[in-house]
Order: structure tokens, then C-alpha cells, then sequence
């Protein structure tokens, strides 16, 4: 029997920003192939999906991003008869002081040489189409500038933390909040911190009790910032007061900045519910909705962006951040 050869996994993005109203995208040349194609290039080993695209990006463009909302994938095959994989996400170039925290926790990333990329250049979008040598590269781009005309593109990001693997109730003799995390817990707290920068998260929320707390450190520290550490978001205060949570969920779909959100499985159908009020009834069904909702160490990517209505979820990812 022929042994199955795993796909080669890519990911990048299609990096937009708005001229004189019109949506414009960044290309870039590949002089190996003379083709002008979107961002992207292999995940490397233990790196996350999203990770690997805003690497990507910052080598191939000169300039560090943030991710927003996922845009349709490409599956196909490459001559060598090995099937490619790439995932895609509209991206916008960091330039807020408020993107500096997340940039804070990524690792810096070198230049691409001019032997493989020597142009790289903004286009409108209707003759980004006409410039892109593979057909099949409009498909995001279509995506794009249809997120664009319906006003969803602009967004940030909560995202939604279980907290990484803990003891044992049955083998931990102190209370409920000193329950520690695992070695594995740890590996979790450490795998998210990429996928968090990614996503240009500079607000953290958690529930103050030690395994939440710990899951979130090791972003506090690569960031650098100040986390909020609530009872709210505990097991026991949730019970009594839901209120309280879905309030705090609602306070960081109405804030511009990005935030991480952890807290416990019992929390979760709260938090959830609240995400699905407001969100588009497509966006909702896409919510988990059967218990335990995320693993330990499982995030949920909520898109939120600024409304007439309101803050509004407009795309959901669920993401499972490889341990390396």
C-alpha cells in the first residue's frame, strides 16, 4: 500500500486598506515564477495556521499585520502530484499604538530577499483581479471586496479562551481556585501566545482563579500588559450572577480593541449565548452549542465589527493551537 504524503500547509492573507473609498490590496512578485500572487508561504513546525500567515505577510511585505475575519481557503495540486492547502485572512498593516503590544509578543521576523520577492504593490481591487496570474487566487479576493460592500471588513477580535489543561479535582487537595494547570496545560498556555498576537490582541480578561491565570501569563508577558483578573468569570460567581459575565462579554464586542477572554467550561453557554445575540443568524449556527464547547487550551476567534446597530460577530473560528 502507498503510504498517504500530507499536504504542504500555507497560509497568508490579503493585506487591504481604503483610498479615496476604494478598497485597495497589496500584491506581491515573485520573480522565481513572475507571478503576482497574494502573501503567503509554509507553516513551519508547531506553528499555528494564523501564526504562520502573519509571518508570512511581515516577510514577504516588509510590514507586521493584523488578521481579521478568515477568507475561503485553495486546495490543489502541485506538480510534483503533492496536494498544497492554503488558508487565507484579510489583514490589515499594524499602525496603532495599540497594535504595538501585540507586535510585542511576536517574534521578529527577517525581510524576504529580492530573490523571491522584488515587488510588492498596491492595487485597486478590480485590477488586483486583472493582475493576479492564477485565476484561482480571485477567489478570496471576491470574499474581499464582498465583506467590503457590506461593511464588515473593519473589525476586532475576542477571542474566547478555555483555560489549558488543570489537575484533577479528585487529585488536587486545595480548593477550586488554586487548582493548577498540568505540564500539558502549560504546553497550552504557551501555544496560544502566537495565535494570539496574530490576531493583534491587547486586552486580556480572565477569571482570577490560578488555571485561567496561568493560561493567559505567558501573553501578559510577551505583551507586556496589564491583565483584568475578575470573580466575575470564575465558576462560582458565574453561578450566582450570569449577568455579571454577559455583561463583560458585551463591554469587549463594543470596545475597538482586541481582547482574550479566559474562563472555565461552565461559563462557556453564557459567553456563547451572548455572541450569538449578536450575531448574524449564518455566524450563530457556526457557534458550539454542545457541552463541553472548547477543549482546555481551545480558543474561539469572535470578528466583531462596528455597526448601526451595533457591534455585530460576523465570522467565528475555531482554532486549535498546535503544541510543539
Amino acid at each position: 500500500m502507498t503510504a498517504r504524503v500530507p499536504a504542504v500547509r500555507t497560509a497568508g492573507g490579503l493585506v487591504w486598506r481604503v483610498r479615496d473609498g476604494r478598497l485597495q490590496v497589496l500584491l506581491v512578485h515573485r520573480p522565481r515564477y513572475d507571478d503576482w500572487s497574494w502573501p503567503k508561504g509554509k507553516l513551519e513546525n508547531g506553528e499555528s495556521h494564523q501564526a504562520a500567515g502573519a509571518r508570512e505577510i511581515a516577510e514577504e511585505t516588509g510590514k507586521p499585520v493584523v488578521l481579521g475575519v478568515p477568507l475561503p481557503s485553495m486546495r490543489y495540486r502541485m506538480p510534483d502530484g503533492r496536494w498544497k492547502t492554503v488558508s487565507y485572512w484579510a489583514a490589515r498593516r499594524s499602525r496603532t499604538v495599540d497594535d504595538f503590544a501585540a507586535l510585542a509578543a511576536r517574534h521578529p521576523v527577517p525581510r524576504a530577499s529580492v530573490d523571491e520577492i522584488d515587488r510588492v504593490r498596491w492595487f485597486d481591487a478590480d485590477a488586483a483581479a486583472q493582475r493576479l496570474t492564477r485565476r484561482t487566487d480571485r477567489k478570496p479576493l471576491v470574499a474581499l471586496v464582498e465583506e467590503f460592500t457590506q461593511g464588515r471588513l473593519p473589525t476586532h477580535s475576542v477571542v474566547v479562551a478555555r483555560h489549558g489543561k488543570a489537575m484533577a479535582r479528585a487529585t488536587w487537595p486545595g480548593d477550586e481556585a488554586t487548582r493548577p494547570l498540568t505540564p500539558i496545560g502549560h504546553a497550552h498556555a504557551a501555544a496560544i501566545v502566537p495565535v494570539l498576537a496574530s490576531y493583534g490582541v491587547t486586552r486580556v480578561v480572565s477569571s482570577r482563579w490560578e488555571r485561567c491565570a496561568a493560561t493567559v501569563a505567558p501573553y501578559v508577558t510577551a505583551a507586556r500588559l496589564k491583565p483584568w483578573y475578575s470573580e466575575h468569570l470564575t465558576e462560582s460567581d458565574h453561578e450566582r450572577s450570569p449577568a455579571r459575565v454577559a455583561a463583560t462579554v458585551r463591554e469587549l464586542l463594543e470596545s475597538p480593541s482586541s481582547a482574550v477572554l479566559c474562563t472555565h467550561r461552565p461559563v462557556l453557554p453564557t459567553v456563547l449565548d451572548v455572541l450569538g445575540q449578536h450575531s448574524r443568524r449564518a455566524v450563530a449556527d457556526r457557534l458550539p452549542s454542545a457541552d463541553p464547547f472548547l477543549e482546555p487550551g481551545e480558543l474561539l476567534v469572535a470578528h466583531v465589527a462596528s455597526t448601526s446597530k451595533g457591534p455585530r460577530v460576523v465570522a467565528v473560528e475555531h482554532v486549535v493551537p498546535p503544541l510543539s
